[in-house]
């Protein structure tokens, strides 16, 4: 399920080019703080997709709720 959440977040992500040494920038709407910016591309696509795992299991570890995407959504239970 998480992969298929984070191949649903990705589906989401906006790519701008920058005038800038780094002129690749992404973020995903929704996903506050998710960001990146790279000097190509696809070195844009795979730091955004390293940063939305992070950011992931941060909001988890801190029982955070985080966006539905398409249908999916994540959450801890309790196995008690």
């Amino acid at each position: 399920m998480l992969t298929e959440y984070i191949r649903a977040a990705m589906g989401r992500a906006k790519y701008e080019i920058l005038e800038d040494d780094e002129p690749f920038y992404g973020e995903i709407p929704g996903f506050d703080g998710v960001w990146a910016n790279a000097e190509t591309l696809e070195g844009c696509r795979e730091e955004l997709e390293e940063v939305l795992e992070g950011w992931i299991v941060l909001s988890l570890s801190r029982n955070l709720s985080l966006p539905t995407v398409d249908g999916i959504s994540l959450e801890v239970t309790s196995t008690t």
